[in-house]
């Protein structure tokens, strides 16, 4: 049987293509995808940083709700300041009564403390290890040795010591008195005289003549050395203003014609107002110069000083018109002028190493924590420039030449400069004078700058110079060109 032929002889069989299975996800879902991922990432990115959190800043947040114990502060040389591991009662009597109101505690009373301020350094627990596994210590760069000394030294009388190393910015005293001894509670506090729970080193205070040293830096500043040293005043007791407002003198003789470093030395009021209302010294130039050293002018801003979260506020004045009484008794530590000691004894730092730039002073040396791991915490390092070079130079030459020659007697075993203030107070009703004296110590085993003042004193008292003899005798008893050890030492 013949096989039957295709019509179309020179065509293959048709094969129609089948396209790919295509097993990609839509786009849509691919985005998804990609942020599934990202948000997974994110959470365990937060996961680890929780985690952080919990082990690294748990102490903070449990001295925050004060759910822990606490740790100890000491001095440089380990000497107990507050002690959070055991009843304060358990120390001698009088222990804590120099620097309760700097140390602090944890009661809350007070806030402007080493204590308030550094609350989460001292919290006694890990998130690892638990509450109270172990001590943790603060270790400061103060003296209580010294401490204890000036505030013996004032005996009844009430006022406060601070001082530094310029040299390091170690802070060796910051006693004030009357002061809270926190090992006795505050059952007593309405009849606690009035200051016990303040640093009264931090608050802005009458300064008196001390406030020359700031007037002559604006001199200075506007005019040189060699020009402000060379120039005469003549004081008889009293001098009349150009506005007829009387500047009274300490002397009511008088002191004659004088030049610059005696009047210095004498702080005679006639003298620094008559340099204040002349030409030498447009009243922008001491605005731009007291603005520099950081003060407050006529209500504008200034800068609070921090030393480890501890707050000062800063110096003020108003200064309005320099033919006026007002402006130039501002200018000679009066009126509306207030600086705190503790600023005054910074600047005197910017003096001392004659460069018109201050180490910054410090007070937490290092930290030991739970698990004895130790964390130096001060170091070395400068504020910006309070004054010029050349103004460091010349009011360190006039400070020296004032305590070689005035002040031998109860400080002629020291290379000091100083310049003393009396200042005239009005409180509540009442009028008195606080003693001031702020200076340095240029010697190599006690570089120091300060700031000492006697509240109320009268002539029969201890004198502003035999209180700042009596910390300069305590710090080099105790070598305070060595810096404070760590706490693990």
């Amino acid at each position: 049987m013949a096989r039957s032929r295709s019509p179309y002889p020179n065509t293959q069989p048709r094969v129609i293509p089948v396209p790919p299975l295509d097993v990609s996800a839509p786009r849509s879902m691919r985005r998804a995808g990609k942020g599934t991922v990202l948000l997974l990432l994110a959470f365990i990115l937060a996961l680890v940083y929780l985690v952080y959190v919990l082990v690294t800043r748990s102490a903070f947040y449990m001295a925050k709700t004060g759910q822990t114990g606490y740790g100890r502060v000491v001095d440089r040389s380990g000497d107990v300041l507050f002690d959070g591991t055991k009843p304060m009662t358990d120390y001698e009597k009088g222990h804590f009564a120099d620097v309760g109101n700097l140390i602090g505690d944890t009661t809350g009373q007070m806030s402007n403390t080493v204590v308030s301020k550094n609350i989460e350094l001292l919290a006694n627990y890990s998130f690892l290890y638990g509450k109270n596994s172990g001590t943790v210590t603060l270790k400061t760069t103060i003296s209580h040795k010294a401490t204890r000394a000036c505030y013996n030294a004032l005996g009844k009388k009430n006022g406060t010591v601070v001082a530094y190393n310029w040299k390091t910015g170690e802070m060796l005293v910051c006693m004030s008195k009357p002061c809270v001894d926190t090992a006795l509670g505050y059952d007593n506090l309405d009849s606690m005289p009035a200051g016990s729970l303040l640093c009264k080193a931090f608050l802005p205070t009458v300064p008196g003549s001390t406030q020359k040293v700031s007037t002559l830096i604006a001199a200075y500043e506007q005019n040189g050395i060699d020009s402000v040293n060379a120039t005469e005043f003549t004081c008889e007791g009293s001098w009349v203003n150009a506005t007829d407002g009387k500047i009274n003198c300490h002397n009511p003789k008088g002191h004659g014609t004088q030049k610059l470093n005696e009047a210095f030395a004498n702080s005679c009021n006639p003298y620094f107002a008559q340099l204040v209302q002349s030409r030498l010294l447009p009243l922008s130039a001491i605005i731009e110069t007291y603005t520099g050293m950081g003060y407050s002018v006529n209500g504008a801003k200034a800068d609070s000083l921090l030393m480890d979260k501890l707050v000062i506020p800063p110096a003020s004045t108003t200064l309005t018109d320099k033919d006026e009484f007002e402006t130039q008794w501002g200018c000679l530590g009066q009126g509306k002028t207030l600086v705190s000691p503790y600023q005054l004894m910074l600047w005197q730092g910017a003096v001392a190493n004659e460069t018109g730039i201050a180490v910054q002073p410090y007070i937490l040396a290092s930290h030991t924590d739970i698990e004895n791991r130790v964390t130096q915490l001060g170091s070395t390092q400068y504020t910006k420039r309070f004054f010029s070079q050349e103004a460091a130079k010349g009011v360190h030459a006039v400070m020296a030449d004032n305590a070689e020659k005035h002040y031998y007697v109860s400080l002629g075993e020291y290379t000091c400069g100083v310049k003393s203030g009396t200042a005239q107070v009005q409180e509540n009703g009442r009028e008195y004078e606080n003693s001031l004296l702020t200076g340095f110590c240029t010697d190599d085993d006690c570089p120091v700058a300060f700031c000492v003042m006697i509240e109320e004193r009268v002539s029969t008292d201890l004198s502003s110079a035999q209180l700042a003899k009596v910390l300069l005798d305590a710090l080099r008893s105790e070598g305070i060109t060595k810096p404070a050890q760590s706490a693990g030492s």
